[in-house]
């Protein structure tokens, strides 16, 4: 296995059927989510579905480099998302992430060993490996958080 299909087990990994590194994926944690759990805040921590968002905009963005060569999402408008406000749009959102990453994955597992190593774009983001791995970095940390924040959502109603 060449580094690039390296990288893209890895987006499988953490997004749709892993569980070496946290024991856990995206698909496993959203996947028949109520959409009001996913909605719901606690405190001031991001609401699972802002989160779940967050990271989509991310991967759709590097997504978009693949097939248009333009990084197009900007950090200031990287949790600006309206409430989903049904089960069907959050299945729909839903869907469209694991429709995103596994159109990402192809294009990662099929590009050119040597290309890992070109300019992402412009020379200030580095390459494409140091790209996708902060990808898969900063998705395990959202990851964690949504962990969290359903533990703690569950966790209350439970109580009540």
């Amino acid at each position: 296995m060449n580094q690039a299909q390296q990288i893209a087990s890895r987006i499988r990994e953490v997004f749709l059927s892993g569980t070496w590194i946290a024991n856990t994926n995206y698909k496993n944690e959203l996947e028949n989510l109520d959409y009001k759990i996913a909605n719901k805040k606690k405190d001031e921590l991001n609401s699972i579905s802002v989160l779940a968002q967050h990271i989509h905009y991310y991967t759709a963005g590097i997504l978009n480099v693949y097939i248009n060569n333009k990084l197009e999402v900007r950090d200031a408008f990287s949790f600006d998302f309206p409430p989903i406000e049904s089960q069907q749009a959050w299945e729909s959102f839903l869907l469209r992430f694991w429709d995103d990453v596994e159109l990402l994955m192809q294009h990662v597992e099929n590009m050119p060993e040597e290309d890992l190593e070109k300019e992402f774009v412009d020379v200030k983001y580095g390459n494409y490996t140091r790209n996708l791995n902060g990808m898969l970095e900063h998705s395990y940390y959202h990851l964690g958080q949504i962990v969290l924040v359903k533990k703690l959502i569950l966790a209350k109603q439970k109580m009540l």
